[in-house]
């Protein structure tokens, strides 16, 4: 089998199944060519995970596939866009044929599962890293922005906070085994589920919404800073897993839902009388809801626990300030 560059791409990349009938032009060109439907626009997003930095090595070349793509979608999804096609840049220390053949058939399963194609990109010698550029489409004058929330919005979350941040301190203590419940923090970290059903219904209802990637207090507050307000979360109200409620105390998995990163939840915020009518659209979606605090015209971020504000040193991962070996 072939190690050139151009042998790893035709072996593992071009090979992936061309399935979407908006792609003109895919894999083998300088360049991919796509048509975009009538009525929509173009949304980018670009990401990177680095070995040491964002996995070790114990990390499998299945769920870094899987996460790489995630993290992308959920990016999307914040902007209420519908996935469509990426891009890949792929640097490998060397040739290793079972990583790549285990790396490109999750990968392909990942874009089969949310329709998404591979239409490009480049692989170079280096440290691990993963580059996925994503792009979608989203109708005309329904992306959902961080600049547009108001005072006297709701703010809600998907699904459960803290769990990646769990899954992390459980990786950092060298365990052979696990438990059950163990297992299922640690999946939520490897394989974070982008929230795309949630972001196309969230058209309809968010004034503004961010993925939960650098943690709720940092995230919340380039809302808070891109909109010109403030903020109230309640903290008794943070949804947290049975699973990080089980393993770990439970003040712990509070700070864990409030600073640690990798969930890729969506937070978003609402105008109040659109309540309802959100949470019966959300009855019946795969994902739920919580709804956790509001908006304040107030400039600031504050947390409260039964009425009294709570301070954190932590508020969040910052890539300059963190790494996996800190």
């Amino acid at each position: 089998m072939s190690a050139s560059e151009f042998g790893l791409i035709n072996n593992y990349f071009k090979a992936m199944p061309e399935h979407r009938r908006d792609v003109l032009l895919g894999i083998g060109d300088d360049a991919a060519i796509t048509s975009i439907p009538a009525g929509h626009k173009l949304v980018t997003t670009v990401d990177t995970l680095v070995q040491d930095i964002h996995f070790d090595d114990k990390v499998t070349p299945a769920d870094l596939a899987c996460k790489a793509l995630a993290v992308n979608l959920s990016d999307l999804a914040a902007m209420g866009a519908e996935p469509a096609w990426i891009t890949l840049s792929l640097t490998i220390p060397e040739v290793d044929h079972d990583w790549l053949k285990e790396f490109s058939e999750s990968l392909q399963q990942q874009c089969r599962f949310y329709d998404v194609q591979l239409i490009g990109g480049d692989t170079c010698r280096g440290r691990i890293s993963i580059t996925i550029q994503a792009m979608g489409v989203v109708p005309d004058n329904l992306a959902i922005k961080r600049s547009t929330a108001q005072a006297g919005d709701l703010i809600y979350v998907t699904g459960t906070l803290g769990d990646a941040g769990a899954g992390l301190s459980l990786n950092q203590r060298r365990k052979k085994t696990f438990t059950d419940l163990e297992q299922f923090i640690l999946q939520r970290l490897h394989r974070p589920t982008p929230r795309l059903e949630a972001g196309v219904l969230l058209r309809n209802f968010a004034t503004s919404a961010i993925d939960i990637s650098d943690g709720l207090l940092q995230d919340v507050q380039h809302i808070l800073d891109a909109s010109e307000v403030g903020a109230v979360l309640k903290m008794p109200e943070l949804p947290i897993s049975e699973a990080m409620a089980a393993v770990f105390p439970y003040k712990q998995a509070q700070s864990f839902a409030l600073t640690a990163g990798d969930d890729y939840e969506l937070c978003f915020t609402i105008k109040p009388d659109s309540r309802d009518k959100l949470e019966r659209c959300f009855a019946t979606a795969s994902t739920p809801i919580t709804l956790i605090g509001h908006v304040t015209a107030n400039k600031g971020l504050q947390v409260q626990n039964n009425e009294k504000v709570v301070e954190f040193d932590n508020k969040g991962f910052d890539h300059f300030a963190h790494s996996l070996k800190a």
